[in-house]
């Protein structure tokens, strides 16, 4: 989106950095002309961010996780450290 001067100016003087307009933008509601990102939707974001974290480390815990689709299907789903190549090798 393109940026004013006016923009650049105030963000300035308030010291708002980029990175916070694009947080607000991604996920503020829309209220006519604004975006607005206030404390209930930060505290909601911050929340969600710590279920993500806590998934995230799940899978870190499992070495990761692979999910096997095809035509939009889910097929199958097991853990990186599962998969033995030896064992195909043995047959």
């Amino acid at each position: 989106m393109a940026r004013t001067r006016h923009i650049g100016r105030r963000m300035s003087q308030r010291g708002i950095k980029q990175a916070l307009v694009d947080l607000t933008l991604q996920f503020g509601e829309d209220a006519q002309d604004k975006c607005v990102l206030g404390r209930r939707g930060l505290m909601q974001l911050i929340d969600e961010l710590r279920d993500l974290q806590r998934t995230a480390m799940q899978a870190l815990d499992k070495g990761g996780v692979i999910v096997v689709q095809a035509d939009g299907a889910l097929i199958t789903a097991y853990d990186v450290d599962s998969f033995d190549r030896g064992r195909i090798h043995a047959r």
